[in-house]
């Protein structure tokens, strides 16, 4: 099962926070999909919610220039 250390989810943040692509280890480990979908230029909120096989949740939310 894949534990990310608090380190690794700081990474991860800032990268979406910088409206950069994830690094490949992070798109592998994490199985990160997506729809396409075109959107007008502007700010944007994105939430991420992961579930565990466990049940446990977390989400996060960060805005984003398009």
């Amino acid at each position: 099962m894949l534990k990310l250390s608090d380190q690794e989810k700081q990474e991860i943040i800032r990268f979406l926070e910088a409206d950069k692509d994830l690094p490949e280890k992070y798109r592998f480990l994490l199985g990160l999909t997506s729809a396409a979908r075109e959107c007008p230029p502007g700010r944007r909120k994105i939430a991420v919610k992961v579930v565990d096989i466990f049940g446990n949740d977390t989400m996060a939310i960060v805005e984003v220039g398009i």
